[in-house]
């Protein structure tokens, strides 16, 4: 045999072997087609497969991210937004996800922007914005659900912003101002109302003790006087005017009065 030929041989054979040969990462898996038929998938680490005869697809199974970009979907409640999100999914069938669908990533990306269109049109404003948790996990539910026959795992899927109109924007604006406005007008009430009951309460104590106004008119004097004013006005004590019979003479004008409408009549 000639130089030559053992040396094309060689070259031939080295050429085979390399295309048998396969090496897949940890996080990759090799589906194996047969003349066509589907083998199975293999990895990771290296593997042979027969050249000509078998083929091999590639597979990431690492958690995927793509965006959902900003989509015009009108709530139910006749509200124009602009909504995108977010979406996490794996390939946990890599079988799966090369015969069951053709570009299983632009398929599940098409899925979640449909869904994430319908979900949106079926909730009112209001519950899109404080309700946001409960739309993710109906979002992640139903596209999951989807996606599960391409043995795609769809782990979450958020909303990322709300745009609203101006004018959506400074009607909220002018609800809210006016929402604090009412609390605080209710606190203030409240509290000039409990206000009010406790110097009820506090004049009812002073009037039922003897002497208890004068001693808190005296109180009232001692803290007027600590910031040096130069003019004090001292209030005359009901209690003295008793004691200079206020009383014993308007009820003496009282009998006088009753007296002389008698003689009138």
């Amino acid at each position: 045999m000639p130089f030559s030929w053992i040396i094309g041989v060689v070259f031939v054979a080295l050429v085979i072997l390399a295309a048998s040969i396969k090496v897949v990462k940890e996080y990759e898996r090799g589906v194996i087609f047969r003349l066509g038929r589907l083998v199975g998938a293999r990895g990771p680490g290296l593997f042979l497969i027969i050249p000509i005869f078998e083929s091999m697809v590639k597979i990431d199974l690492r958690v995927i991210v793509f965006d959902v970009p900003p989509q015009e979907v009108i709530t139910r409640d006749n509200v124009t937004t602009r909504v995108n999100a977010v979406v996490y999914y794996r390939v946990l069938d890599p079988e799966k996800a090369v015969t069951a669908v053709e570009r299983y990533d632009y398929a599940t990306s098409q899925i979640a922007l449909t869904t994430i269109r319908g979900v949106i049109g079926q909730a009112e404003l209001d519950e899109l914005l404080s309700e946001r948790d409960k739309l993710n996990r109906r979002l992640q539910q139903i596209i999951d659900e989807a996606t599960d026959p391409w043995g795609i795992k769809v782990s979450a899927v958020e909303i990322k912003d709300v745009e609203l109109p101006k004018e959506m924007q400074r009607a909220m604006a002018a609800q809210a101002e006016a929402e604090r406005n009412k609390r605080a007008r209710i606190i203030t009430a409240d509290g000039e109302f409990q206000a009010a009951k406790k110097i009820a309460e506090a004049a009812s104590v002073l009037q039922k003790e003897k002497g208890g106004m004068f001693i808190r008119t005296l109180q009232t004097i001692k803290e007027a006087t600590e910031e040096k004013a130069t003019t004090v006005l001292i209030p005359f004590p009901i209690e003295m005017l008793t004691a200079l019979g206020y009383r014993a003479e308007k009820s003496s004008k009282s009998i006088s009065s009753e007296e002389t409408a008698e003689t009138s009549e």
